[in-house]
């Protein structure tokens, strides 16, 4: 399920998202009751527990104990809610890093914390980075991991292409390992029986696999610890691998 942000418009999203209210039309009515603050942590609440498909104006009115024509006085609609969570979601991120000559540990600590961020909201990998929200948390991450590569003092596209590569990164790892997480529940087996029940009818269609696959044979012979350690084994593992190749431009 790909969800697209920015289908709101665009004046009321963006007021929303850097002053945290609508723009002023003038109009009086009675003093709010709800805050947006508290609608959009509703929204973020239900999205958690429940994923993205159970996302609604209606959903979110009834963990607030209220209707959802109640929220329309705050927000305008789902379209511009679910800007308001992601961007909610990355403000978790730490807006600084204590910056040094050492980029590496400090691209390091970036990507880290992203990942972390992924995996506490797996419903946010499902919203498209096709067009950004362009909230202040979200630009605020994407400016720390500028200020972290910017003693490695790479050449404008290669640092664009850094840039990218990282941000993909670490989304494309977090995204399998949160469904990683959420295979057992969604299908009703366990990773466990899942794998054997395959290896085992494997083996026996294809007996020759070791002299057909002889380098996945031996990937898969050097072991691995449980799913979630390997999951981030391959993440650090990887990340360093990424951040060597940004290393061989630096200074270019």
């Amino acid at each position: 399920m790909t969800v697209y942000a920015g289908q709101g418009d665009p004046d009321r999203s963006l007021a929303l998202l850097w002053s945290g209210e609508e723009p002023r039309t003038g109009r009086s009515g009675p003093k709010p009751g709800l805050s947006v603050d508290a609608i959009v942590s509703a929204g973020i609440a239900v999205a958690d527990a429940e994923g993205m498909s159970a996302l609604s104006m209606r959903a979110v009115g009834e963990r607030l104990g209220r209707t959802a024509m109640a929220l329309y006085t705050y927000v305008p609609g789902k379209a511009e809610l679910l800007d308001l969570m992601h961007d909610r979601v990355l403000a978790e991120l730490p807006g600084k890093l204590p910056l040094s000559d050492d980029w590496r540990a400090a691209v390091t600590a970036w990507a880290e914390d992203l990942y972390a961020c992924y995996l506490r909201h797996p419903w946010v990998l499902q919203v498209s980075q096709a067009r950004p929200v362009l909230g202040p948390a979200e630009l605020t991450a994407m400016e720390r991991l500028l200020a972290a590569l910017q003693p490695a003092a790479l050449a404008p596209e290669r640092l664009r292409g850094a840039v990218a590569a990282l941000w993909q990164f670490v989304r494309g790892t977090a995204a399998t390992t949160a469904d990683a997480r959420g295979a057992a529940a969604a299908t009703g087996v366990a990773d466990e029986d899942w794998w054997n029940a395959r290896s085992a009818r494997l083996a026996e269609l294809a007996p020759d696999f070791p002299q057909r696959f002889p380098l996945l044979t031996a990937l898969q012979s050097a072991g691995g610890g449980a799913p979630e350690d390997s999951g981030r084994e391959a993440f650090r593992t990887g990340l360093a691998v990424l951040l060597d190749g940004v290393a061989s431009g630096a200074g270019s």
